[in-house]
């Protein structure tokens, strides 16, 4: 199960609808998102690398299953 190839701001689209997480700030292609308990910056960039999404997801406490779920809603 491979992780799909997203943008920075397709991922944000994901955080919030599903998980919660609403960005509080931004500075330059960079945004700072939180669902009150975890502070995550996400690049927004028009592809992430595979390890960026993976880190994310880890500092989220999001599983890849639950990424995945998501994702093909």
């Amino acid at each position: 199960m491979k992780f799909p190839v997203i943008s920075g701001k397709e991922l944000i689209k994901i955080l919030y609808k599903n998980f919660g997480f609403y960005p509080i700030r931004q500075k330059g292609d960079h945004v700072t998102i939180t669902n009150d308990k975890a502070f995550v910056t996400v690049p927004l960039h028009k592809e992430l690398d595979i390890g960026t999404l993976k880190s994310i997801l880890d500092d989220c406490g999001i599983s890849r299953e639950e990424f995945m779920k998501a994702c093909s809603k």
